[in-house]
């Protein structure tokens, strides 16, 4: 079972940036849904963002939408979220998911509906 990577968390001061990647190993990469979710402490597992690789179609929670910005690097196997005017609300472990088969647009946020996972990436928002 192909290992997702995610790479590029770490801590930032509010306001500031911190860029994401998510590499999907092997050669389905190109017919993947890339999602991004986050988990706090005492929080459920929220979804912030997906992608359609195929379709280049993408999708954003409300909490982040006009702020965080997915897209993907097909010479790579990697998408990217730009996480761009952080908030200490967004402070977290975030995770990104595969799923290499079809997926209805509404569902692209529901942890549920992906069955690759990496280990996470944390994320940390304070001045």
């Amino acid at each position: 079972e192909e290992v997702l990577v995610e790479s590029g968390g770490g801590s930032v001061q509010p306001g500031g940036s911190l860029r994401l990647a998510c590499t999907v190993p092997g050669d389905r990469y190109l017919h993947s849904i890339i999602g991004w979710f986050r988990q706090s402490p005492g929080k459920e597992r929220e979804g912030v963002a997906g992608i359609y690789i195929a379709g280049r179609k993408s999708y954003y929670a409300d909490s982040v939408k006009g702020r965080f910005t997915i897209s993907q690097d097909n010479a790579k196997n990697t998408a990217i979220l730009e996480l761009n005017s952080v908030n200490p609300d967004d402070t977290g472990m975030y995770y990104c998911a595969a799923q290499f088969g079809p997926m209805n647009a509404d569902r692209t946020l529901m942890s549920d509906e992906y069955d690759h996972w990496g280990r996470g990436t944390q994320v940390t928002v304070s001045s």
